[in-house]
């Protein structure tokens, strides 16, 4: 049974969020404070959670910092920031800071569910298809079990999340995937779902991956369709 953490101020939609969730087969515990559930994750040895519900205004920390800390730390349990600060700017944060998904309030309980399973299900996805397989080109190597990224000898964690919109990207090497059909694959959203999500996490990717972000050679964006990934440098 997989166990939630819930990070949520609002006692009543902390309450209410628990009373549904547990009602589909979750287990699930809530604290109302950053500092509280840095207490509850931090120690690797003995992670009890599978996914993260994390609200942005918290008292104390707030979730942008739990998130950073955690991600800093190597802790990289799924994490679903649940926020009412939707501006794009907020979004772009929150995935900058190690999020994997983002839920604006206020939200439809049906659309909330969905985006835990489909966290929880990719997760699986990637433990069970990717073993302890590697990918590299030019001089960066992809640890697909590891969320790793190598790059002359720096190593940079990437998200689930992140692993996942890569790994798409690198099977379809050389030819342009849609943003709706990624929207479908990874995140399993509908193919019409408004949303710049994708873009952010390509943002970030071209960080760690591009040695110019701003003249990308590898994440290529496809006008009009979506990006498109490049083994090889053009010469």
């Amino acid at each position: 049974m997989s166990r939630i953490l819930i990070v949520e101020d609002e006692t009543h939609l902390a309450e209410g969020l628990r009373f549904n969730l547990e009602q589909e087969g979750y287990q699930v515990e809530v604290v109302e404070t950053g500092e509280a559930a840095l207490e509850l994750l931090l120690p690797r040895e003995r992670q009890p959670f599978d996914i993260v519900v994390l609200d942005v205004m918290l008292p104390g920390k707030d979730g942008f910092a739990v998130i950073a800390e955690l991600r800093h730390a190597g802790v990289f349990v799924p994490t679903l920031m649940l926020t009412a600060r939707g501006h794009s700017k907020d979004i772009l944060q929150g995935f900058s800071a190690g999020a994997d998904d983002y839920l604006v309030k206020p939200f439809e309980l049906e659309i909330l569910i969905a985006r835990i399973r489909g966290l929880l299900r990719r997760g699986e996805w990637l433990q069970r298809k990717i073993s302890t397989e590697c990918y590299t080109f030019g001089d960066k190597t992809v640890f697909f079990e590891l969320l790793e990224l190598h790059v002359r000898g720096e190593v940079f964690p990437l998200t689930l999340m992140e692993m996942n919109v890569l790994r798409n990207l690198i099977a379809n090497a050389g030819k342009p995937v849609s943003r709706g059909a990624m929207l479908e694959q990874v995140w399993g959203l509908r193919e019409d779902t408004d949303t710049r999500a994708l873009d952010n996490f390509i943002v970030r990717l071209r960080r760690y991956i591009e040695d110019d972000p701003a003249k990308p050679k590898h994440l290529i964006t496809v006008r009009g369709v979506g990006y498109k990934f490049e083994t090889a440098e053009p010469s």
